[in-house]
C-alpha cells in the first residue's frame, strides 16, 4: 500500500509541474506576440518617428535596465502617426493583462555612448554613428516586480529612412 501511495504521489507531482510549465510557456508565447506587434509598429515607422511617446515616471519603468535618463529619446520629427505610448496595459490572446513598456535610447554598435540625448556620440573609434535602440519589455500586469516574460530589442540607423 505504501509503495502504491508513493507511485501515485509521484505521478500527481509530475502532472502539477507540467501544468505550471505549460502555463508559463503560454504566457511567454502571448507576451512575445504582443512584443513583436509593438516592435513591428516601430519597424514600419520612419526614422524621425522612433521615440518614446509619453514615457511614465513610475518605478517599474524607470527601474528597468533598458531605461536611460541620459540618452532616452522622447521627441520625434514630422510624424503623421505617433509611435505607441511608451507604457500600456494590453490584453493578450489568452485574455490576460500584460504591461508593455517601450524604451528608445541612443546606442553605439561597440563601446559606450557619450554626449547628450540631443547630440549623442560614440566614444570608441570605428564604432560608427549612434543608432536608435528600441527595447520592448512585456510583464505580467499583476506582478510588475516579477521577472519580465519577454524582452525584444532592435536597432535603427538613420540610413533606413
Amino acid at each position: 500500500m505504501v509503495m502504491l501511495n508513493i507511485g501515485i504521489l509521484a505521478i500527481v507531482a509530475a502532472f502539477n509541474s507540467g501544468i505550471v510549465t505549460l502555463d508559463r510557456a503560454s504566457k511567454i508565447s502571448t507576451a512575445a506576440a504582443l512584443g513583436d506587434k509593438v516592435m513591428e509598429t516601430y519597424r514600419a515607422a520612419t526614422y524621425g518617428c522612433i521615440y518614446q511617446n509619453t514615457p511614465p515616471s513610475d518605478s517599474t519603468y524607470t527601474g528597468d535596465a533598458s531605461y536611460s535618463s541620459t540618452f532616452g529619446i522622447t521627441t520625434g520629427t514630422s510624424c503623421t502617426t505617433p509611435p505607441p505610448v511608451a507604457s500600456s496595459t494590453q490584453v493578450g490572446a489568452d485574455g490576460k493583462s500584460y504591461r508593455v513598456d517601450t524604451f528608445v535610447a541612443w546606442a553605439c554598435s561597440s563601446g559606450t555612448t557619450t554626449g547628450s540625448a540631443t547630440n549623442p556620440l560614440c566614444a570608441t573609434s570605428g564604432s560608427g554613428r549612434p543608432v536608435k535602440k528600441v527595447t520592448v519589455v512585456v510583464r505580467d500586469s499583476r506582478k510588475l516586480t516579477a521577472r519580465p516574460f519577454v524582452r525584444v530589442a532592435s536597432t535603427f540607423d538613420a540610413s533606413t529612412g
